[in-house]
């Protein structure tokens, strides 16, 4: 097994129903560690940049309107397989089809307001990661 890190976020939905400290009493109980943690408020501009792979889709403007409305945690996640392992704990998109036991099964309104987002790669989460954190703010 091999210890990863990666990326997550819990969205503008979670942060404004103050349930943050829940998702990471979750997230610390399926064994990952949180390294690095930022309570932010991202611009339209830093919206836009990290999410352009949507850019072409139809959401995109509602999507970088949702994650700007309210501030974010951003937060480097590390332990063994981390990158799957936050998947699954994230559970699916939609939280109506999310496994029990899964954050966006708990606290996930609907497809868009789920509470969080997860690097879905080893690649994606160096980027990602590095968007957001310089490395001497990352502690493990």
């Amino acid at each position: 097994m091999a210890i990863e890190r990666t990326l997550s976020i819990i969205k503008p939905d979670a942060t404004k129903r103050n349930i943050t400290g829940k998702i990471n009493a979750m997230i610390e109980e399926a064994g990952l560690r949180i390294i690095a943690q930022n309570l932010t408020r991202l611009s339209r501009k830093q919206a836009e940049t990290f999410y352009a792979v949507h850019s072409e889709r139809p959401f995109f403007q509602d999507l970088v309107a949702y994650m700007i409305s309210e501030p974010v945690v951003t937060q480097v996640l590390e332990g063994e397989n981390a990158i799957a392992a936050y998947r699954e704990l994230m559970g699916a998109t939609d939280p109506g089809e999310a496994a029990e036991g899964t954050i966006r099964k708990a606290y996930g309104i609907d497809k868009q307001e789920n509470s969080l987002h997860g690097s879905d790669s080893f690649e994606n989460a160096a980027l990602e990661i590095s968007y957001f954190f310089a490395g001497k703010e990352i502690f493990s």
